[in-house]
């Protein structure tokens, strides 16, 4: 009877085992595949003849290993979720061990919001965007602000709303591109809410600047697929302005500089992946330059931490 190809390549994964266990001969090796620009390159090849990046120490290089530790779709997208959970849990841990589960305050609807809030000194110490002076004392807020939230209902709703619109965004713009512009438009919202006094955690004015890239790339676009996002897009705004203005306690301003600031990038920056060479490694440079600054600020938040700051 004719085995099924994938029962062939089962069996084929089980000879190679089998081989690398008991030492017998191994298959030589295969050519491999530039992570700059694609090109196949020979098994012992250190470097790409087609565009000269390195193979082993380059920023593909490591965007390509880093890929490995993400999901196959979207990795920055999860990278997100999975960091602003990760310090949501932290925060509430914290809040618990100072002052133990206490019931939300307020009644009906102001109730649901407060469930699980984040005690504000924990918010403090753990990276929360202060007035001006203190962002300007303590940069590496303007960036921790951005994955850090107040309450279940606050980071429920930002992680809802990154998981729906952030998968197409990164598809679009490819996952460097993307976790720059997310980051961007993060600091770019709380530049605005710093200068205008406000103390301040969440995602939004990030989520907001995604919404604002959508609509550049919708303005001049007479389709009737661009033209029917772009209306979606603006009664979604005037949604959350209308919410902004009934509801105490959320940061317009956040969600005003990170929607302008998104706005600005989605017009310089090109709505297609990287294709060239040249623009992949731009778009790794723009990646790792974000990673490094989300990277760094939390290090200072920790070393603050440690140290009694």
């Amino acid at each position: 009877m004719e085995l099924s190809p994938r029962m062939r390549w089962k069996l084929d994964r089980f000879r190679e085992k089998m081989r690398g266990i008991f030492g017998g001969p191994s298959e030589p090796p295969r050519p491999k595949l530039c992570p700059a620009c694609g090109t196949l390159v020979g098994s012992t090849a250190t470097r790409c003849h087609q565009c000269g990046a390195s193979l082993t120490f380059s920023m593909a290089a490591a965007s390509r290993s880093l890929s490995r530790l993400l999901p196959a779709t979207s990795p920055a997208t999860y990278g997100i979720l999975s960091l602003s959970c990760l310090l949501y849990l932290v925060s509430l841990l914290w809040t618990m061990r100072i002052s133990g589960f206490e019931a939300p305050t307020g009644g009906g609807v102001f109730a649901l919001f407060n469930l699980g809030g984040i005690n504000g000194e924990v918010l403090g110490r753990m990276g929360a965007s202060l007035p001006l002076v203190g962002n300007l004392a303590e940069p590496w807020r303007f960036v921790t602000a951005v994955f850090l939230h107040g309450s279940i209902m606050h980071i429920a709703f930002n992680m809802w709303v990154l998981m729906d619109i952030g998968p197409q965004i990164e598809e679009l713009y490819g996952s460097a591109r993307y976790f720059f512009i997310y980051v961007a438009t993060g600091i770019g919202g709380y530049a605005l809410s710093s200068f205008m006094g406000n103390f301040s955690v969440g995602g939004s004015g990030a989520l907001l600047g995604l919404v604002g890239v959508l609509l550049a790339m919708t303005m001049g676009r007479r389709s009737a697929g661009m033209q029917m996002l772009r209306s979606q897009l603006i009664k979604w705004l005037i949604y959350i302005a209308i919410w902004g203005l009934v509801f105490r306690g959320i940061d317009n301003f956040a969600h005003l500089g990170g929607f302008v600031s998104g706005f600005v990038l989605g017009k310089i920056m090109m709505d297609r992946p990287p294709s060239s060479p040249e623009e992949r490694r731009r778009a790794y440079a723009l990646g790792w330059a974000a990673g490094l600054a989300v990277a760094a600020s939390f290090a200072m938040v920790a070393f603050k931490i440690l140290h009694g700051g």
